[in-house]
This record gives C-alpha cells, sequence and structure tokens, in this order.
C-alpha cells in the first residue's frame, strides 16, 4: 500500500484532480472559499501527515511541476508585450505607485508587529511578505531575519490576497484593471497573479507588473527602513 500512496504519478495526479476540481466548484459557485490553491494544499498536507509521507517525497513529484513552472512564468511576457504601448502611456504613474506601496507595505508590517510586542528579528522577518519567496528570503537574509518566519509571512500573505483581494478591492469600487490588477499583485505576489486571472489576461499583465516592481523596490527600500526602526 506503501509503495502505491507514495508514488511519483499518484502524488500528481492527485495534485491536479485536487487542483481543478476545486477549480470547477468555485467557478460554478463564485465563493472565495473554494480556493483551489489553498484547499490544494491542505489536503496535500492531511495526506502527507495520515500515510506518513515525507515532504520529501512529494518534491520529488512536485519536481515535475516546477519543470514547467518556469517556462509559464516567462510565458507571462507574452500579455506584456501586447500591453506595452499602454504601459508606456502610464509607466510613470506605475512607477510611483509601485514605490508608495511598497514602502507603505514594509512601513505598516513593521510599524504593527512593534506595536503588537513582536520581537525585533520576528518584525524583521516580516518586512518582505509581500514578494515571491526567492526575493524575501534573500531580503531576509540580508537583515538577519528568519528565514522560516518569512516563508510563512509570504505564504499567508499571498493566500489572504488570493482569497479576498478581489472582494476587498469591490468594496471600495475600485474598477480600473491597472488599479486592480497592480494592487493584487503587489500584495500578493504570484497568488494574486493568479487571482487576477480569474478576472481576466488584462489584470494579469498588471499584476504580473506589480508583483515584478514590488520585488525591485522591497529589495531596495527594506533595509534602510528597517534599519531606521529597529
Amino acid at each position: 500500500m506503501k509503495p502505491f500512496v507514495e508514488n511519483e504519478a499518484f502524488l500528481l495526479a492527485i495534485t491536479f484532480i485536487l487542483y481543478y476540481g476545486v477549480l470547477l466548484l468555485q467557478r460554478k459557485y463564485n465563493s472565495v472559499f473554494f480556493n483551489p490553491v489553498l484547499i490544494t494544499v491542505l489536503v496535500l498536507i492531511s495526506y502527507l501527515i495520515i500515510f506518513g509521507i515525507s515532504p520529501q517525497k512529494y518534491e520529488e513529484a512536485g519536481k515535475y511541476i516546477d519543470f514547467w513552472l518556469k517556462p509559464s512564468i516567462v510565458a507571462l511576457g507574452v500579455p506584456l508585450y501586447l500591453q506595452l504601448s499602454k504601459i508606456r502611456k502610464q509607466l510613470i504613474p506605475l512607477v510611483l505607485s509601485q514605490f508608495v506601496g511598497s514602502l507603505v507595505g514594509v512601513l505598516t508590517v513593521c510599524l504593527v508587529a512593534k506595536w503588537l510586542g513582536l520581537e525585533d528579528d520576528i518584525a524583521i522577518s516580516l518586512a518582505p511578505k509581500s514578494v515571491t519567496t526567492p526575493i524575501a528570503l534573500e531580503v531576509s537574509r540580508m537583515l538577519n531575519g528568519i528565514e522560516p518566519i518569512t516563508v510563512m509571512a509570504v505564504m499567508t500573505t499571498g493566500f489572504l490576497g488570493n482569497l479576498f483581494g478581489i472582494t476587498f478591492l469591490n468594496w471600495f469600487r475600485i474598477k480600473s484593471p491597472m488599479a486592480k490588477g497592480i494592487s493584487l499583485g503587489t500584495a500578493s505576489h504570484a497568488l494574486g497573479i493568479m487571482a487576477a486571472f480569474n478576472l481576466s489576461e488584462k489584470y494579469a499583465v498588471y499584476a504580473s507588473l506589480g508583483m515584478i516592481f514590488n520585488g525591485i523596490f522591497t529589495a531596495v527600500l527594506a533595509p534602510p527602513v528597517v534599519h531606521l526602526l529597529f
């Protein structure tokens, strides 16, 4: 039984079936609680625990997903190129909004962490919460943060943005594809882009820009902000 339940092909099959099954439910019922990423992760973690399968074993199966993930990210350049003329016209407000968004993101999480009485090294580890994991880890190392806490903060931020980002923006009656897309990508990195794709390709283009610019600005702004506050 054990060789079957931890078979690479079987683990991959479970992953795809879970993801696309929940995705179909989300499209049918239009509910934020049918989140394919979150539910798939939770079910897979439970599966690994129940059957005593090590994370390393699943990682071996996951390498096939990781292999196709890289070209899929590169493929985001195609819709970016198609919207290039519009992006050029709005480049200055785009860059300025990104700069302010990145600065406010780092400042607020550090200040709230201090206000709640968290230790400095934990608060510092939260600073790069809104960028992709590779950049967040590099920033965390540079600031002498705690890497596992940084990873958890990045995951939590991504899931929250993916779950509630669009609803939150709708509450404030934000209708601009540029504003919505950039907000999702800036706040919730790759998971924000996934949420934007549920709206349309145009939203995903701006979300991709948001993720890229936020990664750059956070890497530049986080060290001086952290040194100023701590």
